[in-house]
């Protein structure tokens, strides 16, 4: 019970509003003298957005044109239905397993 009236008082405490305490526009005057954030691209990032972007342009030429997907598309509408099903659950399962995981790995480490 006396836990009770002490979270009842801490909560009450904290649920008061506390009085502005005016400063004469002080912290209106230091947020305008600061600086505003300049935002520049890195070199880092430019060469691997180059890099991205030209191994990107090989891959598709060297797959004729992105013809293989294509196929794969032929061959997945190809298959029976069963088949592509039982894929889909695997799948399912093998990624369920993964977040679950990842999951409790998250939990051991908040620990």
């Amino acid at each position: 019970m006396d836990e009770q009236l002490q979270e009842d008082w801490l909560e009450a405490q904290l649920r008061q509003e506390t009085p502005y305490i005016d400063d004469d526009g002080f912290t209106a005057r230091v947020v305008q003298s600061l600086p505003a954030p300049a935002r520049r691209r890195s070199f880092r990032e430019t060469i691997l957005i180059c890099v991205t972007l030209l191994a990107s342009m090989v891959t598709y030429f060297v797959s004729d044109g992105g013809r293989f997907l294509i196929t794969a598309v032929y061959r997945l509408a190809s298959m029976p239905v069963l088949f592509v099903g039982l894929v889909a659950i695997c799948c399912a399962l093998v990624l369920s397993a993964v977040a679950a995981g990842a999951a409790l790995s998250n939990v051991r480490e908040q620990r």
